[in-house]
């Protein structure tokens, strides 16, 4: 498990040949909170951006994500439900707990690589309480639901946020 900002940047390599095909530029979410895929830029002078499947990975490293075929690569026909950061970016999106309490806004996920579910929610209710307070980290076992003006998580409203420092 790991957030969307520890891969965003990598490379993305052939196991064959070891040769770099791309890097990892976004995340494809489904409009029922699933990661679908990857976004990978490719090219020197005039990058494209190129779909990924979650199943076709071979394997995610700390240091670079492996397929085995760059016919993996698919060009971008249909454009993603979501993505975390180009378009229909949930990036800064208000979350609402299914209780109807904010949350603040998104600004990363933690999901499992090799199935694509999204486990936790990394919010911020702005720049300066990041600073004072942490980041803060929802958690919740269950698809959210992606409005138009806010995504609906189902969180136990109970028990506190767990909070993580810088």
């Amino acid at each position: 498990m790991r957030t969307f900002s520890l891969l965003k940047g990598q490379p993305v390599f052939e196991t064959r040949t070891g040769t770099k095909i791309g890097e990892i530029s976004d995340l494809c979410i489904s409009s029922g909170g699933m990661v679908k895929g990857l976004l990978v830029k490719k090219g020197v002078f005039f990058k494209q951006s190129f779909f990924l499947d979650i199943q076709k990975v071979t394997s995610f490293g700390w240091d670079g994500v492996m397929i085995e075929d760059p016919e993996h690569l698919e060009k971008l026909k249909n454009r993603p439900d979501y993505t975390l950061n180009h378009q229909h970016s949930l990036d800064g999106m208000m979350m609402l707990s299914k209780g109807g309490n904010t949350l603040g806004l998104l600004k990363d996920v933690y999901f499992q690589e090799e199935v694509g579910t999204i486990v936790g929610y990394e919010i911020t209710d702005g720049f300066f309480s990041e600073i004072t307070e942490g980041k803060q980290v929802i958690q919740s076992g269950k698809p959210l639901a992606i409005g138009k003006d806010a995504i609906i998580v189902d969180v136990n409203e109970n028990s506190p946020s767990s909070q993580e420092s810088h």
